[in-house]
């Protein structure tokens, strides 16, 4: 900001008395945060503060104006300055506006009681002088910490663990009592912040003004909670422990600098916590952490190094854990929630990687499930991952459940719209595909009036997306390919068009694909596109096990914002956005024409902990898993059927 530019509109009264109170007026309040240091400039000065700095810059005074106001907040506070600087002056309208700034930056602490220096970090041991540097209110902070009682516990407590903690703590002016737990697991330490009052015993309820993080140590890896209850911090440690394979065989020495660093950390998120501080996690500016979630430090030991990793895990206690969240609403949300759900290290889910497959004509991408080769493919890299993730949860989830192969199993989408589009699409394929069976040998079928056949050619009155997959299909893969569209009489909504493409290439029949739209165009579209992911995958991906092919669920996703003003129904993201106005429509027709509304699933008690696992990760990430139609098995693998 340039000073020169600061309003000139000091409130003042007829006779030059300010009527009320100023920014300078009020310095007396507040000091220089410790930490802060300053850069002279020729025309102004340059401030740097712990997460925040700012430039002033004006005439060549500036410099001069700013050492009085140092002067000012290191010594009586600005009392003869503010006397100096006359209401309604130029020079009180700069110091006004340099204080403001100075508090918009957050560069500014208030001053503790009877101006102890000291406790604001000002000459204060290390621990004040941080406080001074971060915390909204040092004197405050510094009470909570002092009166706060913190317990290391281990199953050993002379290990190297618990002592690098304990020092962690000792450094932050905290007295930390070690004991022993032997039911922690070897390589877990527990720290715990109790309130006043006599902390309670390990295992039992603990107060709600209770603090605790769990550090754990595996051979080349180690991790540290997010900050809880006792409970909850333990049920995370088993839960990261589980997922978190060691890196090297055990036995093996252990890099000096790894328990160190998780120790440190450990006590730092804890400090934070008892002193009221943001989280560290919060201090890192990761935009790959989705707010609202807690994140775990996550540390490897080749290459030395901790990253904040947002954590889904499978165990809730906590109110704050146990709240249910909000619903993936924007295509933007859904893959930025997929990164947590396949992360390396503590996801749940493989993450899908196009790898060297093709992304054109269609994109691919590939990834494992049990074992498993599966193939996703739609007309973009993005879209096609969030089809694989949607499909590898669900054929694990479908393997939780008794009785249920993963082709009938619930259905999972990015939010409960996306769900249902996916579920509703997927028993109306099975009920058109009935219908036109049953069409074709001059009958109908239940209570609605059957199909009605549309005819379908490619010509310059198509839609550009279906004219587009089309050739693609017949013309640069060099397919044999034929459509069949109808028309579903759904009894209520919108219009649902059913489209069906076969497939021949090089004189053999290959699967093609089907799809269940609002407009016969978009069948067209999604049934050719699905065709040509099918031929692609078949030539490039042969030991595929699964393949997931595209549909407009997808659509409901996308938001009219996203759309640049130069795309046409040409490019996708526009495409996307038409349909979108038209899936309610088509999911109420597709509730009437199928007689069936999906309703929220989760795994029965005695399914395996990892589809519980999955199943509360997805929610946590606001992914919704659906029921899925009774008796309906419609989602063919890539091996069925010749080819």
């Amino acid at each position: 900001m340039t000073v020169d530019q600061a309003a000139q509109d000091t409130a003042t009264s007829q006779t030059g008395e300010r009527a009320t109170p100023d920014a300078l007026d009020s310095l007396g309040r507040w000091t220089l945060r410790p930490g802060v240091s300053v850069t002279a400039l020729p025309h102004g000065v340059h401030l740097r503060g712990w997460i925040t700095s700012v430039t002033l810059e004006g005439g060549a005074g500036l410099p001069v104006l700013w050492h009085r106001l140092a002067e000012a907040l290191a010594g009586d506070g600005g009392a003869e300055l503010a006397r100096a600087a006359v209401a309604g002056s130029p020079l009180r309208a700069a110091l006004v506006t340099v204080i403001g700034q100075l508090h918009d930056h957050d560069l500014l602490v208030e001053r503790p009681a009877g101006d102890q220096g000291d406790a604001a970090g000002e000459n204060g041991d290390a621990a004040g002088q941080w406080l001074g540097a971060v915390a909204d209110r040092p004197t405050v902070a510094a009470a909570a910490l002092a009166h706060s009682r913190v317990r290391v516990l281990a199953a050993r407590p002379d290990g190297p663990l618990a002592r690098a903690a304990a020092r962690a703590l000792d450094r932050a002016g905290i007295r930390a009592a070690t004991g022993e737990a032997v039911d922690l697991p070897d390589g877990q330490v527990l720290l715990v912040a109790a309130g006043p009052g006599e902390p309670s015993p390990l295992g039992t309820e603990q107060d709600a003004r209770d603090r605790a993080v769990v550090v754990g140590l595996r051979p080349g890896v180690g991790f540290v909670t997010p900050v809880g209850s006792a409970r909850q911090a333990r049920a995370d440690a088993d839960g990261l422990a589980d997922r978190l394979r060691p890196r090297e065989a055990p036995g093996g020495a252990e890099h000096p600098g790894l328990p160190a660093l998780l120790a440190s950390s450990a006590a730092q998120r804890l400090v934070c916590a008892v002193a009221g501080l943001r989280d560290p996690s919060a201090e890192a500016g990761d935009a790959r952490l989705i707010p609202g979630l807690p994140a775990a430090l996550v540390a490897e030991r080749e290459p030395l190094r901790g990253e904040y990793r947002t954590w889904a895990g499978p165990v809730l206690v906590d109110a704050d854990r146990v709240r249910p969240r909000a619903d993936v609403r924007t295509l933007a949300e859904a893959l930025a929630r997929i990164p947590v759900l396949t992360d390396r290290l503590a996801g749940v889910l493989d993450e899908p990687d196009p790898g060297a497959l093709p992304q054109l004509p269609a994109a691919l991408v590939r990834s494992s499930v049990a074992g498993e080769v599966l193939v996703s493919g739609s007309a973009r890299a993005d879209l096609a991952r969030l089809e694989a993730v949607c499909r590898a949860a669900e054929l694990l989830l479908g393997k939780g459940e008794a009785g249920l192969e993963g082709d009938r199993g619930p259905v999972v989408g990015a939010g409960i719209v996306h769900a249902r589009g996916r579920a509703l699409r997927r028993a109306g394929a099975g009920a058109g595909a009935v219908r036109q069976r049953d069409a074709r040998a001059g009958g109908t079928s239940g209570p609605f009036s059957g199909v009605a056949s549309v005819p379908w050619s490619p010509e310059p009155g198509c839609h550009p997306q279906a004219l587009h997959w089309w050739s693609v299909l017949v013309r640069r893969l060099g397919a044999d390919a034929d459509v069949e569209v109808s028309r579903l009489d759904a009894g209520g909504g919108g219009p649902v068009f059913h489209a069906r493409v076969r497939v021949q290439v090089q004189g053999r029949t290959a699967a093609g694909g089907t799809a269940v739209e609002a407009s016969a165009d978009d069948a067209v579209a999604f049934a050719a596109l699905s065709a040509v992911v099918r031929v692609q995958a078949a030539a490039d991906v042969p030991d595929a096990r699964h393949l997931v092919t595209p549909s407009g669920a997808s659509a409901s996703l996308a938001r009219p914002e996203a759309r640049a003003p130069w795309e046409d129904a040409g490019w996708t993201t526009a495409w996307l956005a038409e349909s979108a106005a038209r899936e309610p429509g088509l999911q109420e027709a597709l509730t009437a024409l199928t007689g069936w509304s999906p309703q929220l699933w989760e795994p029965p008690a005695d399914a395996h902990a990892d589809a519980h696992a999955l199943w509360s990760a997805l929610r946590q990430c606001g992914f919704s898993v659906l029921s899925a139609r009774p008796g309906h098995h419609t989602l063919p693998t890539l091996t069925e059927g010749p080819r």
